[in-house]
């Protein structure tokens, strides 16, 4: 069995900014991911970032994913690909698997940064082939350079079905529209912007009743929603389409978090049950941490400063940085959280983090870091 002092499960950007910050400090620090490159979902995403310059605002998802990378491999960081995390037990220990061989490696501490499930919609035809999530539609257009289809309906207007969106128009799909069962469009302003001057509509009050095809996806019936968010007779419309990307929203993959024995909550505003943690991203069990989507659904530079501010805190308890230069460290990394949560959007998702960790402190006791 191998031995690690950090053991990071899952190579997206929030594992690999724990994995920097844990490694500069001098801990000992494998990560293992599932995929055969790291960087998760960073390289899905070929659009700018916004924000600030601190925040890599101006820079596409996939240059920051590059410079993940670099910074990794320059560290050392041991890092495991085609590893799946089978297993958590009492130990801190990990069961993997690789290449079809089995293993484990336990970690002094461990950081489960495992991310988020997208969320089906049930309708009629709704198991055809060609309708599929629009975290699939990305990874084939953007990572494998497939185009699944040629006329696509996509469902949401939040910031994920909106880019999604005008990335398919950018492959070279036509888009037919976006349909939003809310009343407002849910994404930003500026996404729904660049779609809305391609010509794409967004069908607001608006849900999908039915998907025909034969042997795939041929029509889409459109249906308008009352008040109350139920059909309105009469309103069906009738969309030409061969795809459908279903983009209502992630929830947080916590199936090792309920393996360890972490205590878990429900806060809707973050993409529902997920492990509570405290300001340090540490779980109701010691020694486990949690960051990014598997804390809660919210933007990937939020997600990279929460693997910051694990990384931080396991080096601290470790013994590899001293408290005062941690506290410093880390009131660095909650002044840029706090910045990010600082929109429209990210209002509630502060809201949220405050009822964790006040959850967490009723459950262990915990103290906010003032």
């Amino acid at each position: 069995m191998k031995n690690c002092d950090v053991l990071v499960v899952g190579g997206g950007p929030t594992g690999l900014t724990c994995a920097v910050e844990a490694t500069k400090a001098g801990a000992d620090v494998t990560l293992i991911d599932e995929n055969r490159r790291p960087g998760g979902q960073l390289f899905k995403q070929i659009h700018k970032f916004f924000g600030s310059g601190q925040h890599k605002a101006g820079v596409r998802g996939f240059d920051i994913g590059i410079e993940l990378l670099e910074e990794v491999t320059r560290l050392g960081v041991n890092t495991l690909l085609n590893a799946v995390a089978s297993g958590i037990f009492d130990d801190k220990t990990v069961g993997i698997v690789q290449d079809g061989k089995t293993g484990m490696i336990q970690g002094k501490k461990i950081l489960l940064a495992t991310g988020a499930i997208e969320n089906a919609v049930v309708f009629p035809g709704w198991t055809l082939p060609g309708v599929m999530g629009a975290g699939a539609a990305q990874t084939m257009i953007n990572i494998h350079r497939v185009l699944p289809g040629q006329r696509f309906v996509v469902l949401g207007s939040g910031n994920v079905g909106l880019i999604i969106g005008y990335q398919l128009l950018q492959a070279g799909a036509d888009v037919t529209a976006v349909v939003e069962a809310a009343p407002k469009i849910g994404g930003y302003q500026v996404h729904a912007s660049k779609i809305r001057r391609a010509g794409v509509p967004i069908l607001t009050s608006s849900t999908i009743k039915e998907v025909k095809g034969d042997r795939e996806v041929e029509k889409v019936i459109t249906v308008k929603l009352d008040n109350s968010w139920k059909p309105i007779k009469g309103t069906e419309r009738t969309l030409a389409a061969d795809c459908v990307c279903i983009a209502a929203g992630l929830h947080p993959s916590i199936e090792l978090a309920q393996m360890a024995g972490c205590n878990l909550g429900f806060f809707s505003e973050l993409g529902g049950r997920l492990p509570l943690h405290n300001e340090s991203m540490e779980t109701t069990v010691d020694g486990i941490y949690i960051a990014g989507d598997t804390a809660g659904v919210e933007e990937a530079s939020t997600a990279m400063e929460e693997g910051r501010l694990a990384g931080i805190d396991m080096a601290e308890r470790l013994g590899y940085l001293s408290e005062d230069r941690a506290i410093k460290a880390k009131k660095r990394v909650m002044e840029s959280l706090c910045s990010l949560r600082s929109g429209p959007f990210g209002q509630a998702c502060y809201r949220a983090k405050l009822n964790i960790i006040q959850a967490m402190r009723v459950d262990r006791g915990s103290k906010v870091l003032s």
